[in-house]
């Protein structure tokens, strides 16, 4: 890792706690004046910008109501509050009119896997060769355009690209679900009720303005439209007339392209830094601080250096991750990383899709292997884990059987306090001798 010397010798401590990651409605950001992006990335001079408040759309919603005798009347209740909300009657009823109870919807909505995944297994589906092969293709077909978006909204074009390819493999599988019937399935389902009830108002208003036409309302089951996936509110919000044909339509390539470029952006997206770099860690590392966000210099001064030569900022803010472990790849998080995870909010899908933005960029994957002789634990293993943590004074904060952020810094605690090294990843092996299963 390769540091402005000027900030490595004045940086003071104080200031490492001002420097946390995040985008909020108005905030200064340091964006690289003239980045290089060819093989190593190089930040040489940096400028403050101010980001300003998206400017949002606002959506009344109804009032969700906590239970109903049946499907039908969810349906009477909802289009009432529709159209006392100033929605079109004819709009309401025949959005409505469509809509049928799909009992797949709520057993996909409820169900979890039995086993938890492995890091590997998402970074291996992403970057699978079919997948490559269509993203280098598809990249070249659209690289004008791509790096036109770009140089507009500084987002990397190679990870537009694979949001793409993640989201809808390349606008090829956009889904089959009849999207008034899913959102209203969840919104009678009552779990998600709000979250689906204002979906299907923005569908509406989408629909009322022509930017999704009534014969084109296929998606996924949880309401993704089109080539990136957008629900219907966020693409109220964020959707871009990429063709300039006066609508924004989410399965039209460019203004699919052009939204995903414009959400990230609006979502923090530094122009110039990579998702993520890989780095090795020195003999003596402390792992107690693994997951913490600390100045690119402060990492330095720990002995974290990246791989491949990289000038970085020594004020960049990095969150140090280990995905499986002290015997895995070691990776420093950029503000980038976290972005990226709006579209979904899980490091494993940021890491995928970081992933295959590199392979369609043609660069090198990950150096360190992962540790494959690994298992995970069952989903009723997790929940029993969570149980003897918490009852040991390590609180999960529940157990619902899902290794999320507060499991693994609990987690972490114990390995701790009980001579393992505390790296925070759980498995059949690093839990044993806390639960028996």
């Amino acid at each position: 890792m390769i540091l402005k010397k000027q900030y490595i010798a004045f940086l003071p401590t104080s200031l490492f706690a001002l420097l946390i990651v995040g985008c909020t409605s108005q905030q200064a950001i340091k964006k690289p004046s003239t980045p290089v992006r060819q093989g190593s990335v190089q930040i040489t001079q940096t400028q403050t910008i101010q980001v300003k408040p998206v400017p949002s759309i606002v959506t009344p919603k109804p009032v969700p109501q906590p239970s109903y005798n049946s499907f039908s009347d969810w349906k009477s209740d909802f289009s009432m509050r529709a159209m006392s909300s100033g929605y079109d009657a004819s709009a309401v009823q025949r959005l409505l009119g469509s809509a049928y109870l799909n009992q797949q919807v709520i057993s996909l909505d409820s169900g979890q896997p039995e086993f938890s995944k492995m890091p590997w297994d998402y970074a291996d589906s992403a970057v699978s060769d079919g997948r490559v092969s269509t993203g280098k293709s598809k990249f070249s077909e659209q690289r004008p355009y791509l790096l036109g978006l770009e140089s507009q909204y500084g987002v990397n074009a190679e990870v537009i690209a694979a949001i793409w390819g993640m989201e809808s493999s390349y606008g090829a599988v956009t889904g089959n679900s009849h999207l008034p019937s899913a959102l209203a399935t969840l919104a009678y389902d009552g779990r998600r009720q709000a979250f689906a009830e204002t979906q299907l108002l923005s569908l509406m208003t989408l629909l009322q303005r022509g930017d999704v036409s009534w014969l084109q309302l296929e998606g996924s089951w949880a309401g993704g439209m089109g080539q990136t996936q957008f629900i219907p509110d966020t693409w109220l919000k964020q959707g871009v007339d990429g063709d300039g044909n006066g609508h924004r339509n989410p399965w039209s390539t460019a203004d699919a392209l052009a939204s995903t470029a414009n959400y990230l952006s609006n979502s923090g997206w530094v122009r110039g830094l990579a998702p993520f770099y890989e780095v090795t860690l020195p003999a003596s590392f402390d792992y107690s601080i693994v997951d913490s966000k600390q100045p690119a210099a402060r990492w330095a001064s720990l002995g974290v250096d990246t791989i491949a030569d990289v000038f970085l900022d020594a004020n960049t803010p990095m969150e140090l991750w280990l995905p499986a472990g002290k015997d895995g790849p070691a990776l420093l998080l950029s503000q980038n990383f976290d972005v990226i995870k709006v579209y979904n909010n899980s490091s494993s899908y940021a890491l995928g899709v970081s992933l295959l933005g590199k392979a369609i960029a043609g660069q090198s994957g990950l150096q360190k292997s992962w540790p494959r002789y690994e298992r995970p634990l069952s989903t009723s293993q997790v929940t029993n884990l969570q149980q003897r943590l918490t009852n040991a004074g390590y609180d999960t904060k529940g157990a619902d059987g899902i290794v999320g952020t507060n499991t693994r810094k609990a987690f972490q605690r114990w390995q701790g306090d009980n001579g393992q090294t505390p790296d925070g990843f759980i498995t059949q092996r690093s839990a044993l001798s806390l639960a028996s299963w």
